[in-house]
Order: structure tokens, then C-alpha cells, then sequence
């Protein structure tokens, strides 16, 4: 599956700090290191309805760790998954009579419009689920048949008592896990399963739904959690630098996900550090395709606002605080972008040095971007207050808020 086009990231003199960022894993800071090749794994979108703002956050987020790793001088090798076969797409399907890949493809299209519109980085690979599942089935049978797996009416669940780190990502009671699975696609009330924690690997094909060649698992389609497991560990394999995602999937996708992984290979952990993204609301609730309380990219761009006031918007939040979108935050970011562009646009202002250093630092403490916008409103303020004869510093500013923040001025 292809991704979408990247945008030139300008070479900024000098480089950033490593990162130090919040591991959900260990409940405080991390400082990452990654080698040459920084690795990152970050959960991609069911795609029966792109791309709201939620989605918009946390792709946002993940973009700056990219930039922020490329201006150490690295590369980076940025995977995300299309869950592109799953119950609510083929429910949506259902619902409108639309046919389900058809429905997947559109989304699908209109998310990499979205991604391209706001200037996000693409990944190197960029996987389907369906295309997987030829990497899927082997695993699964190698769970199977190391007794970490088994069937329940021609379904196969795997054994979260197989992995003794079980819990050690979210770091939740056994309780609250509970309630998370049965609300976020979990089943814990099934009869046959040995606990009721533990998550589907094969659903076997039922009437009416799409299903695969399993080979020994026999038709049907695999769960949710072993998609990404598959695609992580054969494009990163154990111990990559970053898996993300929203807050909503540290329980119980990336907890089920580490637990495949390590029970595979034996080792511990499948990544160095979980980074998760808070909710966006809208009108008092979480903003979420079920709720149907969503506000889209798509539409905001079809309004004709501009990405860079959206990208903005979102930059204008710590990515792990849950805010709320409102009218009032995207005026403030058109009224930012604005002061900006006046700013870069003049021939000459008070120097730029700085301001690159504070920008990094920003980003580089917990990807701190309000930090790093108001560092580049104190420029743009002396800049308005009577600027400075430096010609070259419009120049720098616009080079490093594109490189760094990933906006255009």
C-alpha cells in the first residue's frame, strides 16, 4: 500500500537534543537514543471515516518526533498500519449499503489527502491489514502450537497468562481491564475462554463477512492486535524505539500487542517506549466515529481553511492533554499564522539564533510544541515592535518552524 507525498524538510545548521519523552510503560520520562535508524511504529486508522480531529492530533504528534529525530541527523524508519478489514468498518458497510472495500479505499484516499494537507510526514511503510495476513497466519500457528493459543468454536484466542510481562504497558488492575475490553472490541464475556482477557487472533469466517485462506487456522480473518504485531515485526523487528498511538489504545491494543510479540520471540519489551496521544472533544465528549461528534479535516479544508492554521490549532496543545476543539482555537491559530507570515515576510528582524535552539529544546522536553509556538510568538512580536537589521533571520524563522513544526509561513 502507498503512503502519501512527503513535503522537503529544510537542513537547519547544528542539530536537536535527544528526545525525552513520557513512557506510558514506566509512568515517567525516557530518554531515547535511537541508533542511526530511529525506529517508529504508530497505529494507523480503521478507515470508515477520516480524518478527524482526533486522528489529526496524534499523526501531528508523531510527525514531530520524526522531524525532531531527522534534525538529530538520523534516519528514520516510521511504519503505521490501515486496519483496512474490521467490525466497524464492515458494520459502517452494512449500515450504508456501500461495498466495504469500496468504503476503505475512499476513506483510505481521503486520509492521505488529509495527511499531505497538513504536512505530516509520511511513514516508509505503510501496511494494510489485508495484505498482511499472508505474515499473520504463520504467527498465529506458532502461538498455536506453543500453547499460547487456542480454539473456541473454531476461533482462536491467544493466552495472556503465556506472557508473564501481561499488564507492564498499561500498567492497569485486572478490573479496569475488563472493562476497557468489553468497551473497546474485547469480548470478556464469551464462555470457553480461559480468562477472559484474552483477545481474538482468527475469527473464523462467518456468513455474510469477508474471510481469508488460513490454511491450518481455516477460513476467516485475523483480530486486531496480532495485524499490527506482524507488520511491526517484520518491518522493525523487537525493541524498536517508539510504538504510539492515542491514550485509547495503550489498553487493549498495545498491552495485547506487546504480549503477542515477546510470547513470539522470547524477548522483552517489543518496544523501548509506549507514547500515547490524549483525546480531542468536541461539545463536551470525546471525539469518536462511534459518538459521530466528529469534526473532519476534510471538511475544515473544503471550507477553505488553511491546513497551517489547523496543523496549528492542534500544536497549540500538549499532545498528551485531552482538550476540547472549539471555534475559539482554530481563530487563534488563523489569527498565529497570520502574525507569522507578517512576521517572515519582512526583509530583515531581530536575530533568529535562538529562537532554533529554544524550538528544539521544546520539542526535544516531551515534545513540548506550545512551548516551541510561543517561542516563535516572542520573535514575531519584537519583529512587529521594530524588528532588527538582521536579513537573513525572516529566513532561518521560516526554514525551522517548517522543519521542525511542520508549518508553512
Amino acid at each position: 500500500m502507498y503512503a502519501w507525498p512527503a513535503s522537503t524538510v529544510p537542513v537547519l545548521p547544528g542539530q536537536s537534543p535527544e528526545l525525552s519523552i513520557h513512557d506510558t510503560a514506566t509512568g515517567g520520562r525516557v530518554t531515547l537514543a535511537p541508533g542511526p535508524v530511529a525506529r517508529i511504529y504508530v497505529c494507523g486508522i480503521t478507515p470508515y471515516d477520516a480524518t478527524h480531529m482526533g486522528h489529526a492530533a496524534t499523526y501531528t504528534a508523531f510527525d514531530l518526533v520524526q522531524r525532531l529525530w531527522l534534525d538529530t541527523g538520523r534516519e528514520v524508519h516510521y511504519v503505521q498500519n490501515v486496519t483496512d478489514v474490521d467490525d466497524p468498518l464492515l458494520e459502517r458497510a452494512a449500515a450504508t449499503g456501500e461495498d466495504w472495500t469500496a468504503l476503505a479505499e475512499r476513506e483510505t484516499a481521503l486520509f492521505r489527502e488529509d495527511m499531505t494537507a497538513l504536512r505530516v510526514l509520511p511513514p516508509r511503510a505503510y501496511v494494510g491489514a489485508v495484505e498482511s495476513i499472508p505474515r499473520i497466519v504463520p504467527l498465529i500457528e506458532r502461538l498455536r502450537s506453543g500453547g499460547a493459543a487456542y480454539d473456541v468454536d473454531g476461533d482462536i484466542y491467544f493466552s495472556v497468562d503465556a506472557d508473564r510481562h501481561f499488564g507492564s504497558v498499561s500498567r492497569y488492575d485486572a478490573p479496569t481491564m475488563r472493562a476497557l475490553s468489553a468497551e473497546r472490541g474485547g469480548d470478556p464475556d464469551r464462555p470457553g475462554k480461559k480468562n477472559a482477557l484474552d483477545p481474538l487472533l482468527w475469527r473464523a469466517a462467518r456468513p455474510g463477512e469477508p474471510s481469508w485462506d488460513g490454511g491450518p487456522l481455516g477460513p476467516g480473518r485475523p483480530g486486531w492486535h496480532i495485524e499490527c504485531v506482524a507488520i511491526a515485526l517484520d518491518h522493525l523487528g523487537m525493541g524498536f524505539d517508539v510504538q504510539g498511538g492515542g491514550s485509547d489504545l495503550a489498553f487493549p491494543h498495545h498491552e495485547m500487542g506487546a504480549s503477542h510479540a515477546q510470547v513470539l520471540t522470547g524477548e522483552h519489551p517489543f518496544a523501548a517506549a509506549y507514547v500515547h496521544a490524549g483525546m480531542v472533544g468536541y461539545e463536551g465528549e470525546k471525539m469518536s466515529k462511534s459518538k459521530g461528534n466528529l469534526v473532519l479535516v476534510s471538511r475544515l479544508r473544503a471550507a477553505g481553511t488553511d491546513p497551517a492554521a489547523i496543523r496549528l490549532a492542534l500544536l497549540a496543545h500538549h499532545y498528551r492533554a485531552d482538550w476540547e476543539w472549539t471555534g475559539a482555537v482554530l481563530d487563534a491559530a488563523l489569527a498565529r499564522l497570520d502574525r507569522w507570515r507578517a512576521a517572515v515576510s519582512r526583509p530583515d528582524g531581530p536575530p533568529a539564533g535562538d529562537l532554533v535552539a529554544e524550538i528544539r529544546a521544546a520539542l526535544a522536553d516531551d515534545l513540548g510544541a506550545p512551548a516551541a509556538l510561543a517561542a516563535v510568538d516572542r520573535w514575531a512580536e519584537r519583529q512587529h515592535a521594530g524588528g532588527g537589521t538582521d536579513t537573513g533571520a525572516p529566513g532561518v524563522v521560516s526554514r525551522a518552524v517548517d522543519a521542525l513544526l511542520g508549518v508553512a509561513v
